[in-house]
This record gives structure tokens, C-alpha cells and sequence, in this order.
């Protein structure tokens, strides 16, 4: 599966892209004007912070309890039912008067579920596509993500100054219906991908044998942290050039989507375990030139470049499937997700400590170069010729 007009054609993918692009259309609409809600009620920019990111960080609490569920729910059931739940929970956020605290309680509840979420998604996906569509796909559903992301950042812009927040966060809780409803009537009923039910001590079983494959290991490093920490570069645009940080953003998103339509499209395979490594450098090295403190058209420059660099996460998708048997394949896709998502907070949590000591520049500088090192380090373990199939189970791993 090599063009868009074969992965479209693909029965139940358009109602899966569907449903993802509402359900991140939903968050970036209702996350900005939660923010902007707990702001005006705090005046606290880090409470304002963690309104908008701070769910990422949940997701390392269903990331230890809850994935085993993602290969032993009902795909159809599970997406459907998790974006009622966002939608309900976002609907309560709205409440007039409704204390900061049941605020921060409901989107700790909606993290540690959207981990769950992650999994389910990519599951089915790799279902959905064979082997050879996954990286296609999973490069559309990334190229959605950006888009949505730029245009639900201007549509929540425009919302919250011409409604209220609240009256946005409405709106956010109907983009969740819809994706509820798009689910549901959408896609197939399918049975589950394992069997068993599902409990924390599974969720432990699973992660250790995830982990312990030493191939997949390095690859979930290789996926997690290069990738937060440069999320940790990005989290100090604002702090970098105030004026100028939304161009900022737009550019990275612009070099995301550049580089997840070539790896999704065009890279061949006999490329891609060749050039993982090299784009995983491009994804920091281009921040290096913060420590000159460039103008602004070297630093949109370096940021498109460098954001180029994400579609790296596509190769080492794919590579972590060959390497999972199909039973645990959600289980291993959401722990990616979990733990990136984990990562791109410790990221931005230690680039603000970093500028806060020193500059913003210096912060983007410090966490490029870790990442040029992690990337480094991490080389020996994801050549090629290491990687071995993996065993389907009756008791072996891989």
C-alpha cells in the first residue's frame, strides 16, 4: 500500500481518521479554553500550564494500570464509549462555579483513560491495514494531528474571544460527540484482540514483556526520549520570542507534516532502517544554533528542519511491530504513546528549569544536545542486524 488513494479506499479507515481528527479538533479546542478559564481564575501561568498539557503526564498512571484492556475491549466499543467520556467530562468543565480542584480531577481522570485511547487506535490500525499500509497510515493520522492541532489553536482563539471559554468548552464537548458518534456508526464491530480481562497486574505482565525483549527496548527508548526532550525545546518559543512564538509552532508543524509525508510516501523501504538514525540526529541538531541566538528567519528555518526529524517515530513504529506479536500489538502501541507523552512533559519540565537558571536559548541548546546524545548512545542497539523476529507466543518472547 504505497498511495493515498489505496489507504482511503481501505474499508473503515476514513471513519477511523474521521474519528481521531475530531477527537484531537475536540482537545486543542477545549484545552486552549480551559487554560484561558483557569488563567482569569487563578492568574497562575503554571496552573494555565497544566490545564493545557498537564493530562500527558496522567498517562503514565494508565500506562501502569489500564493498557492491558486495549487488545481485550471491543475496538468499536472502546473508541466510541472514551470519546462520550472526554465529551461528558469537558461538558462538566464548563459548570459555572465548579472548583479549580474538580477541574484538575476530571482531566487527571480523561489522561490516565486517554492511554487507554492510544492503544485501542493504533490497534485497530494496525487491523484495519496490512503490515505494509501501517506506516502510511499511521503518517496520515500523524499529518491529521497537525492539522488539526493548527486549526483547532485558531478556531479556539476566535471561540474564546467570541463566546467565553466555557461556551467553548461546549463546543469541544460536541467535537467529542462526534467522534463518539462517528466511531459507533463508522466502524465494524470486532471482537477483541486477546482474550482475558483486563487488570492492572495484566497491564504489569504485558509491560514486562514488552520490555523485556531487548530489541523492543531500545526502541521504545529510541521513540520516547529523544523525541520529549526536543518537545522541551518547543515548549520555550514563548519564552523565547513572545512576539513571534505562534509562527514558531506553525513552522514545527509544518516541518512534522513535510516529514511524516515523505517517510509515509515516498522513503522505500530498503531506506528506512538506514535512515532512522540520521533523521533522529536531524531532529536536534538544528537547535544547536539557538546558543547564536539567531534572527527570526534562521530560527523558523531551524525549527522546520528540525521538526522534520519526528517522522523518525514512524520508522521506529513500524520496527516495533515487526517485533510484537498482533495479541499484544495495542498494548504496544499505547505504551509508545504513554510514554512519549510522559517524556514530552518531563521535557518541557526540565527545559523551564533549565531557562529558568539560565535563557530560553541556552534551555533549547542543553536539551538538543542531551537529545544528540541520547540518539547517539542509543545507535549500537537499533542497528539493523541486532533486531531479530519476534516468537509468537506460546510462552516465548522475543
Amino acid at each position: 500500500m504505497r498511495t493515498y488513494r489505496e489507504l482511503f479506499r481501505a474499508p473503515e479507515f476514513t471513519p477511523l481518521f474521521l474519528t481521531a481528527s475530531l477527537q484531537v479538533a475536540a482537545q486543542t479546542v477545549s484545552g486552549l479554553a480551559l487554560g484561558t478559564l483557569i488563567y482569569t481564575a487563578t492568574g497562575s501561568p503554571l496552573l494555565a500550564a497544566l490545564a493545557m498539557f498537564g493530562p500527558a503526564l496522567a498517562q503514565v498512571v494508565g500506562a501502569a494500570t489500564l493498557l492491558s484492556a486495549a487488545d481485550r475491549l471491543p475496538p468499536r466499543a472502546a473508541l466510541s464509549g472514551l470519546a462520550l467520556v472526554f465529551g461528558i467530562g469537558t461538558a462538566a468543565q464548563a459548570i459555572p462555579g465548579l472548583p479549580v480542584w474538580a477541574v484538575f480531577a476530571v482531566l487527571l481522570g480523561d489522561g490516565v483513560l486517554a492511554s487507554l485511547g492510544g492503544g485501542v487506535r493504533y490497534g485497530l490500525l494496525n487491523e484495519i491495514l496490512s503490515r505494509d499500509g501501517y506506516l502510511l497510515g499511521r503518517s496520515v493520522l500523524n499529518m491529521s494531528v497537525g492539522a488539526m492541532q493548527i486549526c483547532g489553536f485558531a478556531l479556539g482563539g476566535v471561540l474564546v474571544a467570541t463566546l467565553s471559554p466555557r461556551g467553548t468548552l461546549l463546543i469541544g464537548a460536541a467535537l467529542y460527540l462526534a467522534a463518539a458518534i462517528t466511531a459507533r456508526f463508522g466502524l465494524s464491530p470486532r471482537p477483541a484482540r486477546a482474550a482475558g480481562r483486563p487488570s492492572a497486574a495484566e497491564t504489569w505482565r504485558n509491560n514486562a514483556l514488552l520490555w523485556s525483549s531487548k530489541p523492543r527496548r531500545y526502541v521504545y527508548l529510541a521513540l520516547w526520549v529523544p523525541n520529549g526532550l526536543i518537545v522541551g525545546c518547543e515548549s520555550l518559543y514563548v519564552s523565547y520570542s513572545p512576539r513571534h512564538a505562534g509562527l514558531l509552532f506553525a513552522c514545527a508543524a509544518l516541518g512534522m507534516l513535510a516529514g511524516d509525508t515523505l517517510a509515509g510516501r515516498f522513503i522505500p523501504q530498503r531506506w528506512r532502517e538506514r535512515l532512522g538514525g540520521p533523521l533522529r540526529l536531524l531532529l536536534a541538531a538544528p537547535y544547536l544554533v539557538f546558543a547564536l541566538k539567531p534572527a527570526l528567519p534562521f530560527a523558523v528555518a531551524a525549527v522546520v528542519l528540525a521538526s522534520v526529524g519526528y517522522s523518525a517515530s514512524l520508522l521506529l513504529q513500524e520496527r516495533l511491530m515487526s517485533l510484537t506479536p498482533d495479541e499484544l500489538s495495542g498494548h504496544a502501541l499505547g505504551l509508545h504513546t504513554s510514554g512519549m507523552l510522559t517524556m514530552q512533559g518531563v521535557g518541557a519540565a526540565l527545559a523551564g528549569a533549565v531557562a529558568q537558571r539560565t535563557s530560553p536559548s541556552t534551555g533549547m541548546v542543553v536539551m538538543a544536545a542531551t537529545s544528540v546524545a541520547v540518539t547517539l548512545a542509543l545507535a549500537h542497539g537499533l542497528r539493523p542486524e541486532r533486531r531479530k523476529p519476534h516468537v509468537r507466543p506460546s510462552g516465548a518472547t522475543a
